[in-house]
């Protein structure tokens, strides 16, 4: 038998499913050492890890190859963060155990749980819950834990970080003092090693997780783009990825709100996930992306947790993730099972060095690239197209019969090209970026129409990282005009200052004034005011920039104090920065000013 070292009917029901080898975080979990010992697990979401806490928890159920006998009582606990997490537990379970016949009773949020109580009362080898539900069932008298042999904490730092704390204390501070205690996490923060030093003795440390990336089959991007083109670059990367399925990261329920709204309009099959979803509209939108009904899924992290979708291949970070950990969890929703994923990070240009400094810290080497444009994503449905049509069917005869009406009619140059342009109808059109390439707009004085202008400048500048490619958007936008109409940008350290021709500087100053909010946590607070007089303080800034060398001259550092991002400088002090409309700003702004210019 390939599982000779694992309980018999464990071994049979996993060659039953199809297993020829253990992941690693499996082999771990079943080695001599690991044996009747308290585990502290870390690996990493998609890691195999419901299975591995199943066979870890064998030996205190399994005795021999005869059925479990009726239990008055549970013997194992499995705690889980969500519901969809509960239940894909018990699925896994239940096939893993299904040649000892042991009962496994599922307690969750959103359920019967007067249906819960008889399936407790009636006998239950195994539960699997929420914390909630199962405090209020133990609560209940319902749930008796004091025959536990072990407690399976799944995803430990997901309960933390929701508030179940002390749900999970109550719960274990009912269950023997003897029991084992098994927590599974991918990641291992401080209240985690606090709920291991108070709950397990002498616990055996089980790490999976790969010292030089953050997941062995995703490959990570980052791409850079104007804040105000963020959704721009979100509908690219879904039209050139086509993924089967695909996860949005927002950081809050109104941008989710905002993004899926988006998607809808422009033609995409897409799902919404957030705090302000009942549990019916969430089953209603995980069943219609199972059923291929929908491709895209905008989700919280929070309300993304626990959900596994096997044909999700594409996860994009919508908005930057607060720190590495969530980056990698977010990530780890795919490439799961040895499928390939990927996992896209969409950067605004003044935050790159944020993320660069991220993506050191969790060693994940990401490849920097370029919004696909419209004629990459051309290029993309062309193959796929050819691949789609090109693709062997089998025809019946009513479908034949249809075809020789068809070439009577038509040539099959006209009946191609309208079956072409039927499977073209359903695709959603690609997006033009204004910032494109990020070409530098500093010689577009010299374009024809640019020889009487009138110089506007706006209170950013290089110390709040102003560019050309976030600057250029966020001027069309608030002056309601195209990027053939803005001139030169010259950049000073605290301003930048840029060309409108003179015929239609009334007009983009009226719409400046109009899209104006001093209050604005958007590129809508920067201030934008004429300056006919021209950049006169360029010079001056520059040479109040340049460094001194009358002076004594310093090896060192002359303090340890913050400094500005200035060209080549480092972020210890945040800059102002725009941001994406409705996202949360990151830090307080170090000068005064507008928000927007945070």
């Amino acid at each position: 038998m390939t599982f000779s070292h694992l309980p018999s009917p464990l071994a049979q029901a996993l060659e039953a499913h199809g297993y020829t080898a253990l992941t690693p975080v499996q082999t771990a979990v079943s080695e001599p050492e690991a044996k009747g010992r308290d585990l502290v697990v870390s690996a990493q979401t998609g890691s195999g890890k419901t299975v591995a806490f199943g066979l870890a928890i064998a030996n205190e159920l399994v005795s021999d190859d005869s059925a479990l006998p009726f239990a008055t009582a549970p013997l194992a606990l499995v705690i889980a963060p969500t519901r969809e997490l509960a239940l894909q537990v018990s699925r896994e379970l239940e096939w893993l155990y299904a040649p000892t016949k042991a009962r496994i009773a599922t307690c969750v949020g959103g359920m019967d749980p007067s249906r819960e109580r008889r399936m407790l009362q009636n006998g239950a080898h195994i539960v699997v819950g929420t914390p909630g539900r199962l405090r209020d069932h133990h609560e209940r008298g319902a749930l008796d834990l004091s025959a536990l042999a072990c407690v399976v904490l799944d995803e430990a730092d997901e309960m933390l970080d929701m508030g179940f704390r002390e749900d999970l204390e109550e719960l274990l501070d009912a269950t023997p003092a003897n029991r084992r205690t098994l927590l599974f996490s991918a990641t291992m923060p401080k209240p985690i090693e606090a709920l291991a030093k108070r709950y397990q003795q002498n616990a055996l440390r089980i790490s999976t997780v790969g010292e030089n990336r953050g997941h062995g089959d995703i490959a990570y991007r980052a791409i850079a783009v104007a804040p105000a083109e963020i959704e721009a670059a979100v509908v690219n990367l879904l039209r050139f990825h086509e993924a089967e399925t695909a996860m949005l990261f927002c950081a809050t329920r109104d941008n989710v709100r905002r993004l899926h709204a988006t998607l809808i309009e422009r033609g995409f099959t897409a799902v919404a996930l957030s705090g302000e979803h009942s549990q019916s509209e969430r089953n209603n939108a995980l069943q219609a992306l199972r059923d291929r009904r929908a491709r895209v899924c905008v989700a919280t992290d929070v309300a993304a947790r626990g959900i596994d979708l096997p044909s999700l291949s594409l996860v994009v970070h919508v908005e930057i993730p607060r720190d590495a950990e969530t980056l990698q969890h977010r990530s780890g929703r795919t490439g799961r099972a040895g499928k390939k994923g990927t996992a896209v990070l969409i950067v605004p240009f003044p935050r790159r060095r944020r993320v660069e400094m991220m993506l050191r810290g969790a060693r994940i080497n990401a490849e920097w690239a370029e919004v696909p444009t419209p004629e990459a994503i051309r290029a993309q449905d062309r193959e796929r197209l050819l691949e789609t049509i090109l693709a062997p069917v089998e025809a019946d005869e009513a479908d034949l019969e249809i075809a020789r009406v068809l070439l009577e009619q038509r040539s099959p140059e006209d009946l191609a090209a309208a079956l072409v342009r039927a499977h073209r109808a359903n695709l959603p059109q690609p997006e033009e970026l204004l910032s494109g390439s990020g070409e530098d707009r500093k010689q577009a004085a010299h374009r024809p129409g640019f020889d009487d202008v009138v110089w506007f400048r706006m209170d950013v500048g290089r110390r709040q990282n102003a560019d050309p490619r976030w600057i250029l958007p966020t001027l069309c936008r608030r002056g309601h005009v195209s990027r053939q109409e803005i001139g030169a940008i010259r950049i000073t350290p605290n301003d930048t200052w840029f060309q409108v021709p003179r015929a239609i500087a009334d007009r983009f100053a009226d719409a400046v004034r109009r899209t104006a909010d001093p209050k604005g946590e958007d590129e809508n607070g920067i201030h934008i005011e004429a300056a006919p007089e021209g950049p006169r303080e360029v010079a001056r800034d520059n040479r109040r920039e340049a460094p001194r060398h009358d002076g004594p001259r310093h090896d060192g550092p002359r303090h340890n104090g913050p400094r500005s991002s200035g060209p080549g400088g480092d972020e210890r002090r945040p800059p102002n920065r725009p941001h994406p409309a409705g996202a949360r700003p990151q830090g307080k702004p170090h000068r005064k000013g507008p928000q927007g210019a945070r």
